[in-house]
């Protein structure tokens, strides 16, 4: 069974955000923390995986990513501050 990933990014507590969607959640986030993946997150620092969420499918992952691409901003934060009230850096566990 796949499983597909939509996360969420920060450069820092409060700062910038980005979502995303992929199905090697490891192999992208060793991207952004290199800086291969160019744009935004580069551009920004954006690295810290603060939210993930998962799916069995790739349909449902994208239909997530859209909804929370057009959520606000302050939605963002709660939903981070729910799941991960101190911003720990989520992928420390997936690639340390």
């Amino acid at each position: 069974m796949e499983r597909y990933a939509v996360y969420i990014l920060a450069s820092a507590r409060n700062g910038t955000l980005y979502v995303g969607v992929t199905s090697d959640l490891t192999r992208r986030m060793m991207q952004h923390r290199s800086g291969e993946v160019p744009g935004f997150t580069a551009r920004y620092r954006v690295r810290l995986l603060v939210h993930v969420e998962f799916y069995g499918s790739i349909d449902e992952a994208r239909s997530r990513e859209a909804l929370l691409k057009r959520w606000r901003r302050e939605w963002k934060l709660h939903l981070i501050e729910a799941g991960n009230p101190g911003w720990d850096n989520l992928a420390e566990r997936l690639l340390d």
